[in-house]
């Protein structure tokens, strides 16, 4: 079913436009070849990713740093994989993995097929949790930037996603306002809950299904927006 009254669609970044997964894999592979760790790439993934997916939600919550997220995410695989790296290495590790993350720039399926689209009909724009040096580049490098009237990011507006103060920032770059606006993303407490209690229509990218209790409107594939806009 269509939403109507829509004039201004704010998309989340990672994992809902931009394909972390595979790009956050293509860096790691990088760095351990730079740094000769003879450690199997896949069995390192499988003990980071829900590590870091951890550290994200602490420092959503604003219970950590940056600098604690970047580092400690990593000490915490290595340890928990019983494989020895040194502190030094670890803190140029998570510098490296920044620098190298913009440089693979895989988007998901039918994302530029989408935003081309939608911006026939919509203003478009990013809200994202992401860092604020890294950001721009992926999508500067990604080739998706154009489609975009504005860009805000959690370290912009000083606090992150679900709080309603990054929502408030974003809208007031334009001239939308909360109900002729809709939030897609795939984190459903960070854009759905929080786009939904700032007064926006959401849209929810679940893949997996992993969430089924939700009266929101639902999409596994980027094309699918297309029946909601």
């Amino acid at each position: 079913m269509k939403l109507t009254n829509i004039r201004d669609v704010y998309f989340d970044l990672d994992h809902t436009l931009w394909d972390f997964d595979k790009n956050s894999s293509l860096a790691f592979q990088e760095i351990f070849e730079d740094q000769k760790l003879e450690i199997e790439l896949q069995e390192f993934l499988k003990i980071y990713m829900p590590i870091n997916h951890q550290y994200w939600k602490s420092y959503r919550n604003n219970l950590l740093s940056k600098e604690d997220l970047r580092y400690g995410r990593l000490r915490d695989s290595f340890e928990a994989l019983k494989f020895e790296v040194s502190d030094t290495l670890i803190s140029k590790m998570s510098e490296d993995y920044i620098n190298y993350l913009p440089n693979n720039n895989h988007l998901l399926d039918g994302a530029v097929d989408i935003l081309r689209y939608l911006s026939a009909s919509y203003n478009l724009h990013i809200i994202t949790n992401g860092f604020e040096e890294v950001q721009h580049l992926k999508m500067e490098k990604s080739g998706i930037l154009e489609y975009f009237r504005t860009v805000t990011t959690s370290e912009e507006a000083g606090v992150k996603k679900p709080h309603s103060l990054i929502f408030e920032k974003a809208i007031g770059k334009g001239t939308g306002k909360p109900e002729t606006s809709v939030m897609i993303g795939d984190n459903f407490e960070a854009d759905i809950c929080g786009g939904h209690q700032y007064g926006m229509k959401v849209i929810y990218l679940d893949p997996s299904e992993d969430n089924f209790n939700t009266e929101h409107p639902r999409i596994q594939k980027l094309k699918q927006l297309r029946d909601y806009l």
